[in-house]
């Protein structure tokens, strides 16, 4: 069966002078406009494709990947406002609608914002919302702290900011944890801190524990290789220095070049440190 707004993997199984048909299943004929067709493409082919209603309740498939598929978060920007609500680009042709009932603040054109990507039950179209707490899950994933994990940077809250976990969980960043700069809608690589009985995730932006000094150690050896073996920077160099070389803090600095001393990685100086084979 096709589903809307997903990617399917579709049969064409016939061709006309203004499209393919594809076979939709329990969706029956499914037209692909013929703007989407390549020289590839021959009847009895199997494509990836989006569908999705148009203005005349047809379902229509397109070849175009967009930036969020349904049951996804996106941050996507507004092309324009219109009677029904807001249109929004999503990689797609057929833009999508945010109604006015599902903004949490009032769109404006130009701007870009943080929405979920859902087909509406009552009018079977995708459609956009900005009140993501009704659509994400509040039970508890299997991860494991220290995990790797995608986020999108939602909202900023008092504690720090409120971001989406892999699409589908709300977990929350402690601003006295950030240590670089980041951003309303910017998606990024984040670790499962801890995870509350409550159902709330704590985020963090840097590997945790041993992994954070490796992960640290291996910044520092990658610009030694590029300075060409020694830098001027050791344990008695300001915080604030550190912090814009290496987008890490002191304290996590100071560990990893104790690791790669340690592991005679390297050598430090009174200038600074260099790599121990130079």
């Amino acid at each position: 069966m096709a589903l809307l707004g997903k990617m399917n993997h579709l049969q064409i199984i016939k061709k006309t002078d203004f499209g393919f048909y594809l076979d939709g299943k329990s969706l029956g004929e499914i037209l692909m406009p013929k703007r989407y067709i390549t020289s590839e493409m021959q009847i009895g082919d199997e494509i990836d494709v989006i569908v999705y209603l148009d203005g005349e309740e047809r379902y229509v498939a397109t070849t175009e990947i967009p930036l969020a598929t349904v049951g996804q978060v996106a941050y996507l920007k507004v092309n324009s406002i219109e009677k029904v609500g807001a249109f929004l680009d999503w990689g797609v042709s057929k833009e999508l609608l945010v109604p006015f009932s599902e903004q949490k603040t009032k769109m404006e054109a130009g701007k870009s914002y943080v929405v979920y990507v859902y087909v509406d039950k009552i009018t079977n179209r995708i459609t956009g919302s900005m009140r993501l707490e009704r659509f994400l899950s509040k039970k508890l994933p299997s991860f494991k702290v220290g995990d790797p994990v995608s986020i999108l940077v939602w909202t900023k809250t008092d504690l720090g900011y409120k971001v989406v976990i892999e699409h589908q969980w709300i977990g929350v960043i402690y601003g006295n944890e950030i240590l670089q700069p980041i951003h309303y809608g910017q998606t990024t690589q984040g670790y499962i801190q801890k995870m509350r009985p409550d159902g709330k995730i704590d985020v963090s932006l840097q590997p945790l524990g041993k992994q954070k000094f490796d992960h640290g150690a291996e910044i520092i050896l990658r610009m030694l290789e590029k300075s060409g073996g020694s830098l001027p920077y050791s344990d008695k160099t300001d915080p604030e220095v550190i912090y814009s070389i290496f987008k890490m803090s002191k304290k996590a600095f100071k560990a990893s070049i104790g690791n790669l001393y340690k592991a005679r990685k390297i050598t430090i100086t009174p200038n600074g440190i260099r790599l121990a084979n130079n």
